[in-house]
C-alpha cells in the first residue's frame, strides 16, 4: 500500500496546518471533562465497590481504562504545547495529569520531541520509539539477543508485561546523563506517586489498592503500546536512513491515518489521525480529524483499518530491501532468497 497525495512531499509543510493549531480554551475544558472527570468517577466507583464484587471492579476498569486513555492523549497534548494557549498552563496541567499516568512530564516531553524529530530515521532509532530491527540488523545479533528480541515482539510481552513495565519501572528511573529538569521531574513525580499510592493504601489497604490499578494498568497500557506501535510499525510504513530520510515523507507516508470506529477514536483522542499529528504537532487533538477532512494534501493518504492494524502485531521486522515492514515468515524468505 503506498502513499499519494496530490502535492509533491518536499512542497507539504507544517505551515499548511497552521489555521488547526490554534487552541481554543472551551473546547479544551470540554476535552479535560470528557476525560479525566469520567476517569475519576469510574476510578473511585472501582474502590467504592471491591468490598461488594471483583467482577463489577473488572466490568468498571474497561471504561475506566479507555478515559484513562484519553486522559493521556490530554497529557500528550500539553507536551506539546497544544492544549492551552499558554506553555505555562502547557506544563502546570500536563506535570499534573502526569502524575494520574504515573509519567514524569519534563522526561516524557524530551523523549517524545526526539521521536517526532526521527520518526522514520532507521540511524536515529530507539528514544521515545518502540524497538525495532531491520532483518539485517537481526541476522547479525547474536542468538541469545535474537531469542530476546523474539520474546520483546510477542503480544504477551510487548502489550501484557510491557504495560506493566512502561508504566511502572521505566518512568521511574531517569537517565543519568539527563538534564537536572528531567531528572527533578522524574524524581518529584516518583516522590508524588509514592505519597498518593500510600495514603490510597492506608485508606483501602494495599489489596485493595493492587488489585484495582492492576486492570487498569494492563488494560490502558497494553491499548496506548498497541496505539504507539500501529502508528508507525504498519506493513508499508517508511523507514530510510538519514541521508534519504524526510520529515514530511516521515510524517505522511510513516505515520499512519488509523481509521478507527467512532467510540475508539473518542476514546484514543483523534490520535488515529497520526500522519496530520506528526506533520505539525501543535494541532490540538479536537482538531486532527477536520484537517484531515478539509487539506486536500491528504485525501489520497489511504488508511490503516481497524483490523489492519491488529494483523500489525504480526509485524516483526523491517525489510529494508522491500521497503516492508515484515512477519517472521517473511523475514527469512527474504534471507533465503
Amino acid at each position: 500500500m503506498s502513499i499519494l497525495i496530490d502535492r509533491p512531499v518536499e512542497t507539504v509543510s507544517r505551515a499548511d496546518l497552521e489555521q488547526y493549531a490554534r487552541s481554543d480554551l472551551g473546547r479544551s475544558l470540554r476535552s479535560l471533562a470528557t476525560s479525566v472527570v469520567p476517569f475519576l468517577f469510574l476510578w473511585a466507583a472501582m474502590f467504592a465497590v471491591y468490598s461488594t464484587s471483583y467482577w463489577l471492579v473488572l466490568l468498571l476498569a474497561v471504561p475506566a481504562a479507555g478515559f484513562l486513555v484519553r486522559t493521556y492523549i490530554m497529557f500528550h497534548d500539553c507536551v506539546h504545547g497544544s492544549l492551552m494557549r499558554s506553555k505555562r498552563a502547557n506544563t502546570w496541567l500536563g506535570t499534573a495529569l502526569g502524575l494520574l499516568v504515573f509519567t514524569p512530564f519534563a522526561r516524557w516531553r524530551y523523549e517524545h520531541l526526539i521521536h517526532h524529530a526521527t520518526a522514520g530515521d532507521l540511524d536515529r532509532r530507539f528514544i521515545g520509539d518502540v524497538p525495532m530491527l531491520t532483518v539485517a540488523e537481526y541476522r547479525a545479533k547474536p542468538f541469545f539477543f535474537r531469542v530476546g528480541y523474539r520474546l520483546y515482539r510477542t503480544p504477551l510481552v510487548m502489550f501484557g508485561l510491557g504495560s506493566i513495565y512502561s508504566t511502572v519501572l521505566m518512568q521511574r528511573f531517569p537517565n543519568p546523563s539527563a538534564r537536572n529538569r528531567q531528572q527533578r521531574s522524574v524524581w518529584l513525580t516518583n516522590l508524588a506517586v509514592v505519597v498518593f499510592v500510600g495514603a490510597l493504601c492506608f485508606a483501602f489497604g494495599w489489596q485493595t489498592v493492587l488489585f484495582v490499578e492492576l486492570p487498569l494498568v494492563i488494560l490502558a497500557g497494553s491499548v496506548g503500546i498497541w496505539l504507539f506501535y500501529v502508528q508507525h510499525q504498519f506493513e508499508d510504513t517508511y523507514w530510510e536512513r538519514t541521508d534519504e530520510w524526510s520529515f514530511n515523507d516521515a510524517a505522511l507516508r510513516g505515520s499512519s491515518h488509523l481509521a478507527l470506529p467512532k467510540v475508539l477514536q473518542f476514546f484514543s483522542g483523534n490520535i488515529g489521525f497520526h500522519h496530520v499529528h506528526h506533520l505539525n504537532p501543535k494541532i490540538p487533538n479536537y482538531n486532527l480529524e477536520r484537517a484531515h477532512e478539509e487539506q486536500p494534501m491528504f485525501r489520497s493518504v489511504p488508511s490503516v483499518s481497524f483490523t489492519d492494524a491488529l494483523r500489525a502485531v504480526q509485524l516483526k521486522l523491517y525489510d529494508e530491501d522491500t521497503q516492508r515492514m515484515a512477519t517472521w515468515k517473511q523475514a527469512r524468505a527474504a534471507v533465503v532468497s
